[in-house]
C-alpha cells in the first residue's frame, strides 16, 4: 500500500516529561568526552594508518583490514573531525594517506558495487575537499558519484542498494540506509552545475518516504520495486528482528537521512517526516535512552545498539537546527540528543585503560547474522563523535 508523507501518523511523546529539561551536558561535558574519543584514536593511529578498523570488533577489538569494506570511511572520517577540531597535523596526514586508499578502490573498483558509495567517499573526499580544498579529492568523489548514479532506475526512481544488476533476482532493491548516500549526488551537483545527480538523489528520497515509511512512521528495512516497470512490490528486513518489526539503526538512517535531503532540497515536508519517525523512536526507548538493536522491543535482556542512538542524535541535531524556536519539537529533540549523549558517555564508552580500540561498546552489527553483536561497530564511533563535534562548534557537515 502506498502512503504519502501527510498520511503517516505523528504520534505524541508519551514522557514528554523526561525531556522538557536539559541534562547536564554542557562545554565542559563535550570536551571531556571528546578528550576520550581523542585519546581512542591516538591509540590505534599507528595501527590503522595503512589499514582500516573492521566493520565491528571481536571481544571490543577492532581487527585492521585493507580498503574493502562499506564502513573503512568511518574511522577516515573520524581523522578529519579529530582534524578539525584540534588543528593537530598528525590526523590530517593519516587521513590524506587513506584518501590515496580511496582514490585506488574507485579506480581499480575494489568492492564499489553497492549504493555505499556515498558513506565511502562523503567521509574520506568530500570531507578532504571542504576542509583542505584538495582538487584531488573532489576529483575521487566525483568519480563516486558517476558510479553510484549507474545503479539507479528511471521507471522505479531508485538506486538499488546491492547486488548483481543484471540478475533479476536481486534488482529493485532500495534500503533506508541510502537515505545517507544522497548527499554525495547533491554535493556533485553543487560543484559541476551537472543537475543530473541532484535528480537521482530527490527521486531517491522520495520513493523512500513514499514506501519505506509505514504508516505509523517506523520503517521497512528494504523496499523492492520493479525496474522495468516501476510498480511497488513489497517490504521486508534484512537486519531487523521480522519484516514487520522496526529495525533501530533503519529508523536512525531514516531519522538522520531525511533532514539532510531537505538541506538540499528545502522540501520541508522531509522534515516533518523525520520528527514523525524520531517520536515514533522516542517512544520506545528504554529507561537510559539507549535503544535495544530492534524497535519491538523495550525493556528485557536483548541488545542495546549505542550505535543506532549516536545516529540518532545527530539526527535530531541536525531536525532541530532547521525548526523555529517557536516549534516545541526543537526543544525537545536537543534535551533528547544531549541525554542520550549523556548516557553514552557514562554508560556505553569504552576505557581508556584497556585493549578496547573502539569508542563505544554494546552496539549491533547484524544479529541474525551473529556478526558484530554486543560489540563496537565503527559508524557508532564516528556519529558519536560527529555529535559531540557539533555541539562543541558550528561545524559544517560532510554530509
Amino acid at each position: 500500500m502506498t502512503i504519502s508523507i501527510q498520511e503517516v501518523r505523528k504520534e505524541e511523546i508519551k514522557n514528554l516529561a523526561r525531556y522538557e529539561s536539559a541534562p547536564a551536558v554542557d562545554r565542559a561535558f563535550v570536551e571531556k568526552a571528546i578528550e576520550h574519543v581523542l585519546a581512542k584514536i591516538d591509540q590505534s593511529l599507528d595501527v590503522f594508518t595503512e589499514k582500516f578498523p573492521d566493520s565491528s570488533s571481536v571481544n571490543l577489538v577492532y581487527k585492521p583490514i585493507d580498503n574493502v569494506e562499506w564502513t573503512t570511511s568511518f574511522w577516515t572520517g573520524m581523522l578529519w573531525l579529530a582534524y578539525e577540531y584540534t588543528g593537530d597535523e598528525k590526523y590530517r596526514e593519516v587521513a590524506e594517506r587513506q584518501v590515496g586508499s580511496f582514490k585506488e578502490r574507485i579506480e581499480k573498483r575494489i568492492e564499489v558495487d553497492h549504493h555505499d558509495l556515498g558513506f565511502l567517499y562523503s567521509l574520506s573526499c568530500v570531507s578532504a575537499y571542504k576542509l583542505t580544498g584538495s582538487e584531488e579529492a573532489k576529483a575521487i568523489a566525483l568519480k563516486a558519484a558517476d558510479l553510484l548514479i549507474t545503479r539507479y532506475y528511471e521507471k522505479a526512481g531508485i538506486i538499488q542498494a546491492w547486488g548483481d544488476l543484471n540478475d533479476p533476482k536481486q534488482r529493485g532493491r532500495m534500503i533506508i540506509d541510502c537515505n545517507m548516500n544522497l548527499p554525495l549526488l547533491y554535493w556533485a551537483t553543487e560543484v559541476t552545475g551537472n543537475a543530473r545527480y541532484r535528480q537521482i538523489a530527490e527521486a531517491h528520497i522520495k520513493q523512500a518516504a513514499k514506501y519505506i515509511v509505514r504508516e505509523d512512521a517506523s520503517t521497512f528495512h528494504t523496499y523492492y520495486m520493479d525496474p522495468v516497470t516501476g510498480a511497488p512490490l513489497f517490504g521486508n528486513t534484512h537486519q531487523g528482528y521480522s519484516d514487520d518489526s522496526c529495525w533501530a539503526r533503519g529508523q536512525a538512517w531514516g531519522i538522520y537521512g531525511f533532514p539532510l535531503s531537505y538541506h538540499y532540497t528545502d522540501d520541508w515536508s522531509l522534515v516533518e517526516l523525520a520528527k514523525k519517525l524520531t517520536n515514533y523512536y522516542l517512544n520506545r526507548l528504554p529507561e537510559d535512552e539507549i535503544c535495544y538493536w530492534d524497535l519491538i522491543f523495550t525493556d528485557g535482556e536483548e541488545e542495546r545498539d549505542s550505535s543506532a542512538a549516536a545516529i540518532a542524535v545527530c539526527g535530531m541535531l541536525e531536525i532541530a537546527k532547521h525548526l523555529p524556536l517557536t516549534d516545541p519539537d526543537k526543544h525537545v529533540y536537543d534535551n533528547a540528543a544531549l541525554t542520550m549523549i549523556q548516557s553514552l558517555y557514562e554508560n556505553y564508552r569504552t576505557d581508556i585503560n584497556s585493549d578496547a580500540n573502539g569508542i563505544l561498546k554494546h552496539a549491533v552489527y547484524y544479529k541474525g547474522g551473529g556478526r558484530g553483536v554486543d560489540e563496537s561497530c565503527i559508524w557508532g564511533d564516528y556519529y558519536y563523535f560527529e555529535a559531540l563535534v557539533r555541539l562543541a562548534k558550528d561545524w559544517k557537515m560532510y554530509w
